[in-house]
């Protein structure tokens, strides 16, 4: 029979025993300061208080999409994809991952034609295929349109409004379609860098993917923040069928701005997975 004095001295060892965590245990529990902090939501970027730019990328999604979405999250920036419905047919899973991870999604046609040479019919069936294949996929519908090469008239304008979405052009470019050269796209977007600027780009040029990281650190360090086109100054106030940026269409250098003719001339994205 165990004496009082050691069943005291184990009952004590025991509850010592419990109550304490080993060294070993205590390091792999999260601590509970550190697992707030990984699940709490970053606060929304005002752009009427801070400086901020949106880089929008059209044809997409693109092969290289992925890793263009990895770098976004890494710089903890947004962005804004003007997705086509036959891409997104192809690679659902990277327009899954846009909306998950709290990008914008607009309406960027089917096939990518050009819309003033189209029936109204077939204008309707360009974008409501494409409104519908994005739903299919994401969850969500787009909210904007861009028609291709920035070409539109008072028709789609008209069928904008009917479908509740403002058109989203841009003012100022990369030209990354055209020089496929990483310096190049770096220097243009930067000097065509502005408060509340629309920067257009494209997801399949790998050149555009593989430079986004010093772009990004480049604008972070000239102030701006990358977001999302619905949080800057001014889109809020964009009704459907209007124009964003204001004025846009009126830019004579825009179409310089857009791949021109047939988009199988340029585009590398779409012969894959289709």
């Amino acid at each position: 029979m165990r004496s009082p004095t050691r069943l005291a001295l184990a009952t004590s060892c025991a509850l010592a025993l419990v109550s304490t965590p080993t060294a070993a245990w205590s390091a792999d529990t999260p601590k509970a300061e550190g697992k707030t902090a990984s699940t709490a939501k970053a606060a929304p970027v005002d752009c009427a208080k801070v400086k901020c730019i949106a880089l929008t990328f059209d044809d997409g999604p693109g092969k290289y999409a992925d890793k263009l979405l990895d770098t976004f999250k890494k710089y903890k920036s947004k962005a804004t994809f003007f997705l086509e419905g036959q891409y997104v047919k192809s690679r659902p899973a990277f327009a899954k991952r846009m909306v998950a991870e709290g990008h914008d999604i607009g309406n960027h046609s089917y096939t990518h034609p050009h819309l003033r040479e189209l029936s109204e019919d077939k204008i309707r069936e360009e974008l409501q295929k494409t409104q519908d294949i994005v739903k299919k996929a994401t969850g969500k519908y787009p909210t904007t349109i861009r028609p291709p090469y920035g070409e539109f008239d008072t028709r789609v304008q008209a069928i904008a409004t009917e479908m509740g979405m403002p058109i989203v052009l841009w003012n100022g470019g990369s030209r990354d379609w055209a020089t496929k050269n990483e310096t190049a796209i770096y220097n243009e977007v930067l000097k065509n860098a502005k408060r509340d600027g629309v920067i257009l780009m494209h997801d399949w040029v790998e050149q555009t993917v593989t430079v986004m990281p010093k772009l990004l650190a480049a604008l972070q360090k000239q102030g701006y923040h990358v977001v999302a086109v619905s949080s800057l100054r001014g889109f809020k106030d964009a009704k459907a069928g209007d124009v964003y940026p204001v004025g846009s269409e009126k830019d004579k250098d825009l179409s310089s701005e857009s791949p021109t003719g047939d988009p199988e001339a340029y585009a590398e994205s779409p012969a894959d997975g289709l």
